[in-house]
């Protein structure tokens, strides 16, 4: 065995040692709350690769999509016909497209009313609420209530929450946060957004 090759399983056997021992700390066992904000693209895609996680588990999921409702979504496609799924969407879209703050909170009242039942449902392994952000920083939902909707949810039940500008309080509440970093995206350099790639 080399020197490097020494070295570098001393190394693993020490991260190892880190590992079990945060492995045998992990006592606790519920549900938890995941943000995943930031102006980088993959929020949405990252939140329905848990999905596919869960219902590969056979787990219950139910998906809300505010803003990008009315868009294809190949994610969605894909498993539309596992029983184990249910998805509402909100009827509006994009925001900037209706222009219509009236319209826009109906739309997102009647979205969120949908959700509710999941977030008291103990069945339902899964919530994703996707581009939820926005409801809340353009005042159709207010954090209170949504945070008052996490808190009271089901123990063993997990939420993510996507889109940009997550709420201060809304990320304090939550056990994990995730920041999706815009360094560099295609589309700001003029290339056009691909079906099955950006969507």
């Amino acid at each position: 065995m080399t020197d490097r090759d020494t070295r570098h399983k001393k190394a693993m056997q020490k991260r190892k040692e880190v590992v079990d021992a945060k492995v045998a700390e992990a006592q606790e066992e519920r549900g938890i709350t995941i943000v995943i904000t930031g102006n980088g693209k993959g929020k949405t895609t990252s939140a329905w690769g848990t999905v596919a996680r869960s219902l590969g588990y056979g787990y219950k999921v139910a998906v809300t999509q505010f803003i990008k409702g009315t868009w294809d979504c190949g994610e969605r496609d894909v498993f539309a016909q596992d029983q184990n799924l249910t998805v509402h969407v909100m009827g509006t879209g994009f925001t900037w497209e209706t222009q219509d703050r009236e319209l826009d909170t109906r739309a997102c009242r009647e979205a969120w009313d949908k959700t509710l039942p999941h977030l008291k449902d103990p069945d339902i392994h899964l919530v994703v609420l996707d581009e939820i952000t926005y409801m809340m920083k353009y005042g159709y939902l207010s954090v209170d209530e949504v945070l008052e909707a996490l808190r009271n949810r089901p123990v063993n039940q997990s939420v993510i929450l996507t889109g940009r500008g997550a709420n201060k309080d809304i990320q304090a509440y939550a056990d994990t946060v995730s920041e999706v970093k815009d360094t560099k995206h295609a589309f700001n350099d003029g290339i056009k957004a691909r079906k099955g790639i950006d969507w």
